[in-house]
């Protein structure tokens, strides 16, 4: 299986998208991937790549057999197409689902289920979650290649397609210690605040109680 850096993962993640949402413009040049590549929106992280940083991407899956320049193409500009998956160049064939996920994948990184099926929408159908948990697991074991994988102690997902993926595992568990921890800290704050007022509330019902006594004296 093929291993991508996190430039060339986003680079070919554009291209299925592309492929899919907008073929009148599909096959696409460095510009437009450059432009896709640091979208705003749907992209997680979001990038900030040159054309030249995209182009050398460009360069290095041309070099691999993942991108091949569209001959047919008009126009002074090169234009690429993917060869990632689904052609006679490559072993990879998914269906339209497995196709979709393992585009917003490579596009935003860890997903649930549900977010994969809301995020998915443009891409492919998935009536409900249970499907999407279908085509994760088929990803998991196509043809005794293991593409996604589950990450521990959650219910998100991430592609191996890169070994930066596999960060994910330390960061996430990171992540969840120091979430861990910030609640304790809180809880222990919270509960010395508590324990605060409580004993100003009492001083003050002391207080109230003296007055009244006082008043009543009188």
């Amino acid at each position: 299986m093929i291993t991508l850096s996190a430039e060339q993962c986003r680079i070919i993640g554009v291209m299925l998208e592309k492929e899919t949402t907008t073929p009148e413009q599909y096959s696409l040049s460095v510009n437009a991937i450059t432009t896709g590549c640091n979208q705003k929106s749907n992209r997680d992280p979001v990038m900030s790549l040159a054309d030249g940083e995209v182009q050398n991407g460009v360069d290095e899956l041309v070099k691999m057999s993942q991108l091949m320049v569209d001959h047919k193409a008009s126009g002074r500009v090169s234009k690429y197409f993917h060869l990632f998956c689904d052609t006679e160049f490559g072993s990879l064939k998914f269906t339209a689902q497995q196709r979709a996920i393992i585009c917003v994948l490579l596009l935003r990184g860890p997903q649930t289920p549900g977010e994969l099926r809301t995020r998915t929408n443009r891409l492919a159908d998935f009536t409900d979650v249970s499907e999407v948990e279908t085509a994760l697991t088929q990803l998991q074991s196509l043809s005794n290649q293991p593409l996604v994988k589950k990450l521990e102690r959650e219910s998100r997902y991430v592609h191996l397609f890169s070994d930066i993926d596999e960060s994910y595992l330390v960061e996430s568990n990171d992540n969840s210690i120091q979430s861990d921890a910030a609640s304790s800290e809180n809880n222990k704050q919270l509960a010395q605040r508590v324990t605060e007022l409580e004993q100003q509330v009492a001083l003050l019902i002391e207080q109230v109680t003296c007055l009244t006594e006082l008043l009543e004296d009188k």
